[in-house]
């Protein structure tokens, strides 16, 4: 952690404390037993910097995104879905927000504010409550507009790629779906999506879920 989080080498990369952590690539890498934290470090830099290509810096200034930007916000969508079919859908939802200017309203991200104010981050959270939503937290999007200031969990490749090649649709909300385990229900009006959030709502209540 020091040397990942050495000022200088911070500095130098364009990271800060905050978002430093959007260095690293998911893969798989051979590293030896003997390897310094210093050279672990520039090894994963060097892979970071091998993996933003021009290509796909590009991709990500045509959503008005940064890598690290990208990388913050590959980290909610990779939250909010294991299903990776799914996660462009999900990008586009947030990038929409994103163009509309209002608040993300990711609810990974008030989870994440709850352990990181707790230092817990075994604890186990499976309903999202109100009294969540109005904590104050650079991280909770319920109460700040835009991306919080770090990634809230590692993007696998597939995540990063869904922002950087979204869905093109007019959906603004989702929620998790009843009828089809995984994946989420997709509306375009506060109307309907307060339809499938009571669905789910009345659902996850029948099961006994309370936290």
């Amino acid at each position: 952690l020091k040397a990942i989080k050495d000022s200088t080498f911070m500095a130098q990369n364009g990271f800060n404390e905050n978002n430093v952590f959007a260095m690293f690539i998911p893969n798989t890498y051979e590293v030896y037993w003997n390897t310094s934290a210093e050279k672990f470090r520039d090894k994963m830099i060097k892979e970071y910097h091998n993996f933003w290509t021009a290509e796909r810096i590009e991709k990500a200034k045509k959503q008005g995104l940064t890598p690290v930007q990208a990388t913050i916000l590959a980290s909610i969508v990779h939250k909010e879905s294991v299903k990776k079919d799914e996660r462009p859908r999900i990008a586009g939802v947030y990038l929409n927000r994103m163009n509309l200017e209002t608040p993300l309203q990711a609810d990974p991200t008030v989870i994440y504010a709850l352990k990181l104010r707790d230092n817990n981050f075994d604890q186990v959270i499976k309903r999202v409550f109100y009294f969540f939503l109005v904590m104050k937290s650079p991280y909770n999007t319920y109460v700040n507009i835009g991306l919080p200031p770090g990634p809230i969990a590692m993007p696998d490749i597939t995540a990063v790629e869904a922002v950087l090649n979204p869905e093109k649709h007019d959906y603004i909300y989702f929620c998790a779906s009843t009828d089809r385990f995984g994946y989420h229900e997709f509306a375009s009006t506060y109307e309907q999506h307060t339809v499938n959030a009571k669905k789910y709502s009345d659902w996850i209540a029948s099961q006994g879920v309370t936290r």
